[in-house]
């Protein structure tokens, strides 16, 4: 009796011990990049072969909870006649440093950027799921800020939203959603006197690359949106992060203080 005892014990402690070894074990990942190599596991250090990151070591735990964290969420809206480099150029860096991104737009009409893209929307306005970030770019920007429809939804989502961001002309729909009232703005250098004009409670600068007024980030044309973004990256995952993007982007020429930060 005392023997088929001791047997039992014994037997029921083996998954214990086993379960203990394995989360205990490690092994090298790709930090969260938004693609599918972020669950490939590697057994020696390196780099990954699908998307090129450096592999990091941890256990299964651990990058389980870097893979839950790390994910940002953030909705580009993009309007008809939309400028390719606007949302392009962001779009690869969130995309590289893991941001969850998706496209929303008024209807799931294709979307033609610049009479050359067709762009087929992921969501619309009503269809759309919340994110921390709502993202908003030039190129008929002007009568997409003229839609009631977009305006409201912006309102709407804005006690659910963590962080506004604009490039160019995109600025002119925060606007007109009351966002810039009483901050620090810029847009498309052609383009800032009639901000300024549109909504008088804004202080329009002309001097700088990107304007970050802690919750709501607004960019100058184009490249500087890259840069805005390259911001963000650091502001929410760290200078390294953002660091990394530039190299995997090759731009050689960022400079991180040509932006204003009025909110640490």
């Amino acid at each position: 009796m005392k023997n088929m005892l001791f047997l039992s014990l014994l037997l029921l402690s083996i998954p214990v011990w086993g379960q203990s070894a394995n989360s205990a074990a490690t092994a090298y990942y790709c930090p969260p990049c938004n693609r599918a190599c972020d669950r490939i596991s590697h057994a020696e250090a390196g780099t990954c072969a699908h998307c090129g990151m450096p592999l990091v070591q941890q256990t299964t735990k651990e990058h389980t909870l870097a893979m839950k964290n790390d994910r940002v969420t953030i909705a580009f809206y993009l309007q008809d006649g939309v400028e390719v480099l606007d949302f392009a150029g962001p779009m690869e860096v969130f995309s590289y440093a893991g941001f969850e991104v998706f496209t929303v737009s008024k209807t799931k009409d294709p979307i033609i950027s610049q009479g050359i893209l067709t762009i087929i929307p992921d969501y619309t306005l009503e269809d759309a799921p919340e994110a921390n970030i709502l993202a908003f770019f030039g190129g008929n920007a002007s009568r997409a800020a003229e839609d009631e429809a977009l305006i409201q939804w912006i309102q709407r989502r804005k006690s659910t939203t963590d962080l506004h961001f604009s490039v160019c002309t995109g600025a002119f729909m925060l606007g007109q959603a009351g966002l810039l009232d009483g901050q620090t703005a810029t847009t498309f250098h052609n383009s800032i006197d009639d901000l300024q004009r549109s909504f008088p409670k804004a202080n329009v600068r002309s001097d700088v690359r990107f304007v970050d007024n802690g919750t709501v980030i607004t960019t100058a044309g184009i490249s500087a949106g890259i840069d805005g973004a390259l911001h963000l990256v650091a502001k929410l995952k760290g200078a390294a992060a953002a660091e990394e993007v530039v190299h995997y982007m090759e731009y050689d020429n960022w400079v991180p203080d040509q932006g204003l930060v009025m909110e640490k």
